[in-house]
């Protein structure tokens, strides 16, 4: 199983992951000479978690922990890039006219405090960016206790405008786990220092 789910990462990573920008294109489309190659910001967030998890579990022993590490922290960094100066991101990474989404802002929240809690990246390098990016989340949690900000469930279009025109919502569910997640994980940084 450890194999399987290198390979997985591996693999859509070889497909996705734009090097040059650290950041994974929204899709593939197995036989399709085009692919929707703009970064939809919860995919990010999706693949970042799938990393995450997966180290969480993998023995240190297993050979293909350096690679996933690798791309961990090489989505960290385009990630880090590409931060808006409130914090959170936008709903397509890298265009700033896009709004900015709640639920994959909180995906990475979460990521890179798993990330810096298990000692894969350097806390001092990543603090910053970390508690801007929690101060924000935490900042979308209404007095009613509703996460605002959460595109609502998206599926693969090949049009980017789309994503543009989503709209979100309090009942967004996928924008409640992310949000305490990335909570808890906070604490336990927090409770080290």
């Amino acid at each position: 199983y450890y194999d399987d789910a290198v390979k997985q990462i591996l693999q859509f990573s070889g497909r996705m992951f734009v090097k040059e920008k650290g950041l994974y294109m929204h899709g593939w489309v197995q036989d399709m000479d085009v692919h929707p190659v703009f970064h939809w910001a919860r995919a990010n967030g999706w693949a970042l978690m799938a990393k995450t998890e997966l180290l969480e579990v993998l023995p240190d022993s297993h050979p293909g922990r350096a690679a996933v590490l690798d791309l961990l922290r090489a989505h960290i960094r385009g990630l880090a890039s590409c931060q808006s100066g409130q914090g959170l991101w936008h709903q397509l990474l890298d265009r700033n006219d896009s709004y900015l989404e709640t639920s994959a802002s909180a995906m990475f929240a979460y990521c890179i405090a798993r990330a810096v809690n298990r000692g894969w990246i350097d806390r001092n390098a990543h603090l910053a960016m970390l508690q801007s990016a929690w101060n924000a989340v935490a900042s979308k949690v209404n007095a009613q206790g509703q996460v605002e900000g959460t595109c609502i469930g998206t599926g693969l279009v090949f049009d980017p405008v789309f994503y543009y025109y989503r709209p979100t919502s309090v009942f967004a569910a996928h924008g409640y786990g992310p949000v305490l997640q990335a909570g808890a994980e906070m604490i336990r940084l927090l409770k080290k220092r």
